[in-house]
């Protein structure tokens, strides 16, 4: 077992089936999830520190002041935010810590801590993307188009990232992410504790 666990960031554009990816890795015992602060008020069947960190603006700024926020972003006249306590408390217990945001969200956290893992979640094709966006059936025509450009503009910023991961099956691509997390709790940087045991001295 590493030193400790670790974050990963998980993106994809809208239709790559990313946020279908995450709720099945919640069924996997190594992972916990990202809960973000909010000032918007609790929706019915939502829980404090389930679903939500629930505050007030003010907590909010004095925490975001205090540098208590990986990211932050305003989104409807609410404030949303990623907490480092949370993170830092799961990541101490050991588990893959996976935070699903945006490319550019992903880019600034990555900045700030170097060795989280960056996975980003890619459609097999531009036209499997539309079909999937096409399919759900909730969006105008322009919409999509927006998307599709969207799509194209943040598979650009990928080689920002560790890993691709195709989803062309959401359950294989599943596997992956689960053997990419293995993979790199084995690196020697995750485990300088076990190593200090075998070889001793500082």
């Amino acid at each position: 077992m590493s030193d400790e666990g670790m974050l990963i960031i998980i993106s994809g554009p809208s239709g790559s089936g990313k946020g279908t990816i995450v709720k099945k890795l919640r069924k996997i015992d190594d992972f916990a999830f990202s809960i973000s602060m909010t000032t918007r008020e609790p929706r019915f069947g939502e829980e404090h520190g389930v679903d939500y960190f629930f505050c007030d603006r003010n907590e909010f700024i004095k925490i975001r002041d205090q540098g208590g926020f990986l990211e932050h972003a305003q989104f409807c006249g609410n404030l949303y935010g990623t907490p480092k306590f949370y993170i830092d408390e799961q990541i101490k217990k050991e588990k893959f810590v996976v935070l699903e945001i945006d490319v550019n969200g992903a880019l600034q956290v990555k900045e700030k801590i170097d060795n989280c893992i960056l996975i980003f979640v890619i459609p097999p094709s531009i036209d499997e993307l539309k079909k999937r966006l096409v399919g759900r059936n909730t969006e105008t025509p322009q919409k999509i188009m927006d998307r599709l450009a969207r799509a194209k503009e943040e598979v650009k910023l990928i080689y920002g990232y560790d890993y691709i991961v195709v989803n062309d099956d959401v359950d294989t691509a599943v596997k992956k992410i689960n053997t990419i997390a293995k993979a790199e709790r084995l690196r020697p940087a995750r485990n300088k504790f076990m190593i200090k045991k075998i070889i001793g001295g500082d």
